[in-house]
């Protein structure tokens, strides 16, 4: 029987968005799936060495808000200056409460479990990042790349 294959492709460069595609792999790889991730335009965001991803309240209303906030603060009050910075200080702690590792500590995780990060290449060139801005470990390539592994995946999700 050939080893079960998981393909990802993560779009999104925010706190919240950036643990989907980090807790999937790791859970897959520790059972035993050959995994990839494909890190195209904001989803780039989390190969950087130094990540400093926010979460944006803003358009997302299925996001609890603390206090009970969501009952008598209008959505439009997250887009107030400061908000972001914020929320993104009270998810960072509300999850170091509960225990949940951080996105850097679930991407080392991934890295030593043998997930293949890939960074798209395209958005690399389109957006004039630098290489050597994403940690170690990570292969640069485009949307055949991930064709080549995803054509022949077991399961393939887009984050």
């Amino acid at each position: 029987m050939s080893e079960k294959k998981l393909a990802i492709i993560a779009t999104k460069g925010t706190l919240d968005w950036g643990y989907p595609p980090f807790i999937l792999a790791s859970t897959a790889a520790a059972l035993g799936y050959e995994t990839q991730i494909f890190f195209t335009f904001y989803g780039l965001q989390l190969l950087k060495k130094d990540m400093k991803v926010k979460v944006s309240p803003l358009g997302n209303p299925g996001m609890p808000m603390p206090l009970g906030m969501d009952k008598w603060f209008p959505v439009l009050g997250t887009a107030i200056p400061g908000m972001e910075s914020m929320m993104t200080a009270m998810m960072k702690s509300k999850m170091k409460s509960k225990g949940v590792a951080s996105l850097e500590e679930l991407r080392e995780l991934c890295l030593e479990a043998d997930v293949t990060m890939i960074a798209c290449q395209m958005t690399v060139d389109l957006f004039d990042m630098n290489p050597r801005e994403f940690v170690d470990g990570v292969e640069f390539g485009g949307a055949a790349t991930f064709f080549e592994f995803a054509g022949e995946s077991d399961i393939t999700l887009f984050i």
